[in-house]
Formats: structure tokens, sequence, C-alpha cells
């Protein structure tokens, strides 16, 4: 056993996650590095920082692409008593708090300094007083899943919808993951459950594990 893989199930174990979820992710880490020949701490795909940052964001916090965005600097609110990030006029007009897990607020810091935006989060290359355009993000998710050797269809969204599943997979209860993610009906958290595979009650976002690879 390399000591990668078992610093992955030393990560799992410590979650309280099921074996059968051990597993699976396992399952999925070794497909990855067979496809792309090479180690899975090696698959850094993203462009640059600021791409690697925002698509960390969107995936960390379940962020819709207009709202990963449309983040302003203040809404990163890293007080060891709050740690959340706030979703200004999300869909449907609404407010909302989502994870700000560690990890994120790590790579967070080090985007900061040396991208060191002012008013938006990410900021349009030629003109800061802009946010980041939402098709260029896309473009962006599309560049960066091309270079990881990703297959399989679907745009930026397919983070959020990882988010979700992830979260579920660890525990999450159906209500909490209605509110991080900014849905009004649970039946749409719903869709979620025959994606996702039953395993413990976990606190962290779902990049906190993917961090301890």
């Amino acid at each position: 056993m390399t000591p990668l893989r078992q610093q992955m199930i030393d990560a799992m174990v410590l979650r309280g996650m099921a074996q059968r979820t051990q597993q699976a992710y396992l399952s999925v880490v070794a497909q990855l590095a067979k496809h792309d020949h090479c180690s899975p701490d090696r698959l850094d795909a993203a462009a640059n920082l600021r791409t690697r940052t925002l698509l960390m964001t969107a995936y960390a916090g379940g962020l819709r692409v207009s709202e990963v965005c449309a983040l302003r600097v203040t809404d990163i609110d890293s007080a060891p008593d709050r740690m959340c990030i706030r979703v200004t006029a999300g869909k449907g007009g609404k407010d909302r708090y989502t994870l700000l897990s560690p990890s994120l607020l790590e790579a967070l810091r080090i985007y900061w300094r040396i991208c060191k935006p002012r008013l938006w989060l990410f900021p349009r290359v030629t003109d800061t007083a802009q946010s980041f355009d939402i098709c260029s993000a896309q473009r962006a998710y599309y560049r960066a899943r091309e270079r990881a050797g990703i297959t399989k269809t679907g745009g930026i969204h397919t983070l959020r919808h990882a988010f979700a599943t992830h979260l579920l997979e660890a525990g999450v209860d159906l209500s909490t993951l209605a509110k991080l993610l900014g849905h009004n009906h649970l039946s749409t958290t719903q869709r979620y459950l025959h994606l996702a595979r039953p395993g413990t009650l976990a606190q962290d976002s779902p990049l906190d594990l993917l961090r301890r690879l």
C-alpha cells in the first residue's frame, strides 16, 4: 500500500466513513490515476491560480456559477466562530450562508496575497471593477476538465452536484443540505439521493477530504 493511499484511508476513517464509502472513493481515485498515468497528488489541471481558486470555491461551497462569479471579498467570513461564505441575492434573490472549509480558506488566502482582489473576489482581468464573467468561468471549467482528461459531459454546475452528492454520502441531512444549496423545497434536494452512498455524519466541506489525499 502506498503512503498516499494510506493517508486517504486514515482521513476517511477519522471521519467515520462506512467501509463501502471508503472503497468507492478509493476506486474512483485509482481509476483517475490509471487514466492519467500519474499520482493523484499531481492532477492540478486549472490554467492559473485564479481559475483554480474559483473552481475550488464553486465546489467547496456548492455554489452556482453566477454566485461564485458575484462573490465579493467581504463575503468571506473567516471568524473562527462563523467560518462561512455569504451568498448575496442567490437564485430567487435570496441571501444564504454556505460552508467555508479550512482548506478553502487556506487557498483563498494564498490567492489573495498573490492577486490582491479588492472588491470582487474574482474580478475580470480586463476590468477589475467588474465581476468575473459567467461565460468565462464556464470556459475555464471546460478547459480544466479537458486537461484533466475527464470525458463525462456537463458544465461547471457539475461541481455543485458533486458538492451535494458528497455531503449526502457523508451523512448530512437533507434539510441542512437544502439550506446550504439555497433550495426552497426539499423535493429539489432529494434528486441527489439516488446518486449518494450513505455514510456517517460529517461537518466539513467535501473539499477537506480531497485536500488530505
